[in-house]
């Protein structure tokens, strides 16, 4: 009998499991509490398990591990985790320390990425696979074993885009939110994603307090699906409209991503653009200094034109904010270690 990894089963999920071969429900509390709370991963280490209950844990499933393949530091605090799976793939994880105290997880959610956006390095060496729940939560728990608690906020933002793994990464959120497991409060999950209408109308039915925030980096289709590919199919005006349905369905706020890219997105023609875009409803905009590969024959806007789209933009009510990129000197930015890994 093939064994099962108990990562990717929900609460209720091991608990029906159990049942089923005759166990106690309780158990999986329990079993949930060592491995999530305690970030116990050997069975025998399970105290306060009855030893035969052990054995049929042994005998039955397993706990998968990541190893850390490197870790790279900046001068900024900004750390990245290069993470190899157990079929030899590789993932990255980002920790960012704010200067209120608080720390952020950027974790992976597939290995590659099918959407090749032009400023990306997630998707240039094609896509792989998705990652399994298991795999996305082994990411936050080698962080809360090494800062000894959760991260404060977890955003997936890491390689891949979230929602073409829609079901797996709603899984893990579940276990992260759960207060058996992780107890990460779901205002502090947000999910990011370039645009995927189908998954957003099916994210906004599950009734969460999880943050959104959907790529846009241009405001009209012809430069986004020159920025990323995936705007052929769902293109920028409908992408909006299922955006202002969310919203009205959710009462959530909405983030927009803007990465600013020199002499491509940054005129202040295109500032006026945007504001005329998505104007009149619950949003707001989050303007990103870009963060170029090695190599790349990209640019990051000067300061000077960042701040002045966002003037443009506050001068017409948009609420806008500047997200500086952190980590430029470790290559932090999406797929960036990975790839400098496997050159």
């Amino acid at each position: 009998m093939k064994k099962k990894d108990i990562k990717n089963f929900t609460l209720d999920e091991l608990k029906e499991e159990f049942e089923n071969s005759g166990e106690k429900r309780f158990r999986a509390t329990q079993l949930f509490h060592w491995v999530y709370k305690k970030c116990i991963e050997n069975f025998d280490d399970m105290t306060d398990l009855p030893v035969a209950f052990r054995k049929f844990l042994h005998y039955n499933f397993y706990l998968r591990n990541i190893g850390l393949l490197k870790f790279v530091k900046s001068k900024d605090g900004t750390e990245k985790y290069l993470f190899k799976l157990e079929d030899g793939n590789v993932i990255e994880s980002v920790l960012i320390f704010s200067n209120k105290g608080r720390i952020t997880e950027c974790i992976s959610s597939q290995v590659g990425c099918k959407y090749n956006c032009l400023f990306c390095e997630s998707g240039k060496k094609g896509f792989t696979r998705n990652l399994l729940v298991s795999e996305i939560l082994n990411q936050v728990l080698f962080i809360k074993k090494k800062l000894k608690s959760n991260p404060h906020n977890i955003v997936f933002m890491g390689i891949g885009e979230p929602l073409d793994n829609y079901d797996n990464v709603i899984k893990a959120i579940y276990i992260l939110n759960s207060k058996e497991a992780f107890n990460i409060g779901a205002r502090k999950i947000t999910i990011s994603t370039c645009g995927i209408i189908p998954a957003i109308k099916k994210l906004q039915e599950c009734n969460w307090q999880v943050e959104l925030s959907v790529s846009l980096h241009a405001p009209e289709d012809k430069l986004r699906s020159y920025l990323m590919p995936v705007n052929n199919k769902y293109p920028l005006y409908d992408l909006i409209e299922v955006c202002r349905d969310y919203v009205k369905k959710t009462n959530r706020q909405i983030t927009f991503e803007y990465i600013l890219i020199k002499g491509i997105n940054d005129s202040l023609n295109y500032a006026d653009k945007l504001a005329k875009l998505i104007g009149g409803f619950n949003f707001k905009i989050n303007l990103i200094t870009f963060n170029p590969a090695p190599g790349s024959l990209l640019q990051a806007t000067d300061i000077s034109q960042i701040k002045s789209f966002r003037e443009k933009l506050v001068a017409k009510k948009i609420p806008t904010t500047i997200r500086v990129s952190r980590g430029g000197d470790i290559s932090a930015a999406c797929g960036q270690l990975k790839s400098l890994h496997l050159k």
